[in-house]
């Protein structure tokens, strides 16, 4: 499935599972190079996706890498590049080569029906029902295979979390359907508990968000940070009737304390909880309680779920770390994906013999259950034999009354090793100088974590899901500061 969100992408989401078929999840934003390593690396038989959003018209993308569609007959393609891909299903309109939805829809007769009951006998929860290409915010995207148990048991036990009973909940679902958040997080918690998911706009849009909340009333919120920090920085965001909120879930990317504060009283969301998790892990293993304490839900990703194990390794040693120490988080569970799709390498050094998915982040455990995330492992900065986390800088630097939004970075520098870059969005209508912040650090955080550059950025390279790509941030600063 290839396209932002519709409709179709839920129906696609269910009917595909009922018949054992594994969607695989596009971003929406791919061009032609990046769609076919996609459909190469999974070989895929089908693919569906509308006419165009935007700037993107996919029957175009998709004839760079597939020119025979052009002269196939529907359903019968025979590309040399793509040599799985036989079937191309258009949302709403028909060109060369490719069949409507709404004759796929009226194609089915009882025997059909009388097949699929066939098929259903044979699926196993263990059977791959999605594969989720991982973002990219380190590089290159790996399809991360999720099973029938994987992706159920998460949102069931994401709405026990939430407390989510059969009166009428509402989720706005902003969050792009191509991610987990979404077609787990809104449309496989909406199956299980009975709630209503409301899509608000084909792709994230700030005002489209605070809209539907308004307007169609709902009682949860999800999205990632910046998606928050967006919906905040609306000039007409007073202008909205928020009231119906109750509670929400923010995911994606570490919230700076400050930030949820601000998104709680705000906004008006006395039940608003973190979530920590991956794709490969289908996505949720920790979340907060809606009654949590501010300390917890400020300072912590929250409890692990049911049914999770979770340890803190030294990423050198191996060896377990003590309660309230950090090393690299693990997890086992049912909800560790099936692997990479087709990548048993890359499968192998990411899941131990032992099942434990080694998350890459940086974290402690203390003895209630909770967690914290002090950063990713590849993002930790060795200034000079020192480490330096970004996340607990990012938490400080937050706290700057002209700061909206920070990311902070390590950049090469030939005799630190590497030095830290601050970049910073300052809120509207505000002006800052790098002495400014500096004189804000010092005598405040220790001396070699005082960022040696500060860069003032009006945005922020993003995946689709929002989460920002700290390996593209990098490359930005070290080209624009010439090291």
């Amino acid at each position: 499935m290839w396209g932002p969100n519709k409709y179709e992408w839920v129906l696609m989401q269910f009917a595909t599972a009922q018949a054992g078929i594994i969607l695989v999840s596009v971003n929406p934003a791919y061009q032609a190079s990046e769609l076919e390593f996609v459909l190469k690396k999974v070989g895929c038989k089908a693919l569906v996706f509308p006419t165009q959003f935007k700037t993107q018209k996919y029957y175009d993308i998709l004839k760079q890498s597939c020119p025979e569609i052009e002269k196939s007959s529907p359903g019968g393609i025979k590309s040399k590049r793509l040599p799985d891909l036989s079937v191309v299903i258009m949302l709403d309109s028909k060109l060369p080569g490719t069949f409507h939805m709404d004759e796929v829809m009226q194609a089915g007769d009882s025997s059909q029906v009388k097949q699929l009951r066939a098929v259903e006998q044979t699926l196993s929860c263990n059977d791959p029902i999605n594969i989720q290409f991982t973002s990219g915010t380190t590089g290159s995207p790996k399809g991360a295979t999720l099973s029938h148990r994987n992706i159920v048991n998460n949102a069931h036990l994401i709405g026990l979390r939430l407390g989510i009973t059969q009166q009428d909940h509402r989720f706005c679902v902003p969050a792009p359907l191509y991610h987990c958040l979404a077609s787990v997080g809104g449309c496989m918690v909406m199956a299980l508990h009975g709630s209503c998911c409301i899509f608000s706009s084909p792709s994230f849009e700030g005002k489209a968000a605070l809209e539907a909340v308004s307007q169609e009333k709902c009682t949860f919120l999800l999205g990632t940070p910046t998606m928050f920090i967006d919906m905040l920085s609306q000039p007409d965001f007073d202008s909205y009737n928020l009231s119906s909120l109750q509670g929400g879930i923010i995911a994606g990317s570490p919230v700076p304390p400050e930030i949820m504060k601000t998104i709680m009283t705000k906004m008006g969301i006395p039940k608003l909880v973190v979530a920590y998790g991956t794709t490969e892990n289908s996505p949720v293993t920790f979340m907060g309680f809606p009654n949590d304490s501010m300390d917890r839900r400020t300072e912590t990703v929250g409890y692990i779920f049911p049914h999770t194990e979770a340890k803190i390794e030294d990423p050198e040693t191996g060896k377990s770390m003590p309660l309230n120490t950090p090393g690299e988080l693990h997890i086992r569970g049912y909800c560790v994906m099936l692997g990479y799709w087709n990548d048993p390498a890359k499968t192998s050094e990411v899941i131990t013999a032992e099942r434990w998915y080694k998350t890459g982040d940086l974290g402690s455990l203390d003895e209630h259950g909770y967690c914290k995330i002090i950063g990713r492992c590849k993002d930790m900065i060795i200034r000079g034999g020192e480490n330096i986390y970004p996340a607990e800088l990012e938490q400080f630097l937050h706290t700057h009354p002209k700061v909206e939004e920070v990311q902070v970075v390590g950049v090469k520098d030939s005799r630190m090793g590497e030095e830290v870059c601050a970049c910073i969005r300052l809120r509207a209508g505000q002006d800052c100088t790098e002495e400014e912040m500096k004189a804000f650090c010092k005598g405040k955080i220790s001396h070699f974590k005082i960022p040696r550059y500060f860069v003032f950025v009006s945005q922020y390279p993003l995946t689709v899901s929002g989460k920002i790509q700290k390996y593209k941030l990098r490359e930005q600063m070290e080209k624009f500061l010439r090291l």
